[in-house]
This record gives structure tokens, sequence and C-alpha cells, in this order.
């Protein structure tokens, strides 16, 4: 481990820490018949009255602290254990993208209207508001937001794939012209 990657380790650890410290609630409102709706991030010793912990975007957010220090390790790891591994720069970029979706996907999530909220299977869907902003009336839609960090995850494990280093050939000299005889030998035949 250098220097970089021990540093990524104790950021992620305080993001951690303060993802924990001050995690996101959900209001019940008496007026809109106990819904839950966004209530935004509070301290953990001291929640506001009627609300209860959005475990759902808790723990997409714990995910997502977690995916992106390993693609930062990933990204910051020496280069003499890099050439054996090979990361090509498509691949780099790969990751950059991926930890900036993933971001993004949390800055943004979906809501939905608190009068939308049914017991539908499938919930519906508002939009993308910023999660800093005033989300009183509206709630996180867990499900598309899982969908969408399982989507970005799959699709930059598949472009990390498609972007791999083609193999060498690790055969010596001396291999070679054994394999170059053999095949002179079988086209004589």
């Amino acid at each position: 481990m250098n220097r970089q990657q021990a540093i990524v380790l104790w950021l992620a650890g305080a993001n951690l820490a303060l993802i924990l410290a001050f995690p996101p609630y959900d209001y019940l409102s008496l007026a809109q018949g106990f819904i839950p709706t966004f209530g935004g991030f509070h301290f953990v010793g001291s929640p506001p009255a009627n609300s209860v912990l959005n475990h759902n975007f808790l723990a997409l957010e714990e995910l997502v602290v977690l995916v992106n220090t390993g693609i930062a390790w990933l990204l910051l790891r020496d280069n003499k254990a890099a050439e054996g591994a090979g990361i090509s720069r498509g691949q780099r970029m790969i990751l950059w993208l991926v930890a900036i979706n993933l971001v993004l996907i949390l800055l943004f999530p979906p809501f939905e209207y608190y009068y939308a909220i049914s017991k539908a299977a499938l919930p519906s869907f508002d939009g993308f508001y910023f999660v800093f902003g005033d989300n009183a009336q509206r709630q996180i839609v867990a499900t598309l937001l899982y969908i969408e960090v399982a989507l970005v995850l799959i699709n930059g494990g598949l472009l990390w794939l498609l972007f791999a280093p083609k193999p060498r050939d690790d055969l010596g000299e001396e291999e070679m012209r054994a394999l170059a005889e053999a095949l002179r030998k079988q086209q004589k035949d």
C-alpha cells in the first residue's frame, strides 16, 4: 500500500463516519397520512420529531463510498503493481466515469411526490432532484435508485472487460523457434 492509497482509506473512513453521523431521515406527517417524505440529513443523536431513518438511501450511500474507495485504490496503485495486472488507459477512464456516475446518482436521486405514493408494485417517478434541495413533499424512489446503481456497476464492469489489455505472448525465443519448427514439420507431412 502506498501513501496515496492510505489517504484514500482515511478519506473513506471519514466519509463513512460522516454518513453515519448524519444519516438520511424521512418525515412522517399526520397531514399526509403518515406517508414518509424525504426529511433531509440530521445528526444521529437528535433526529427530528416524527421521522424515521431511510435505511435504503443510507445503504446506498455506504455502498457508493465503498465502491469509489475500491476504484480509487485501483487508480492509485504503484506502477510496478499495475504492470502485472495491466490496467489499460481505457480501463482507467471507465473507473473514473463509474465513480463520477455513482456520486451524481446520489446527489440527484429519483423522487416522487407524496400524493402519488401508493401500494402499487411499481413506484411512480416525478424526476431527479438535488438531494440537498427542498424535498419536503417528495420521497426518494429507492427501487429506481437501486436499479440505477446496479446498472452503472454492471455497465462499468462490462466496459472494464471490453477495455482489458490484450494478453501478451510470454513465449521465449527458444519456444518460438520450437513452435515454428513443429509447424514446418507439420506442413511437410
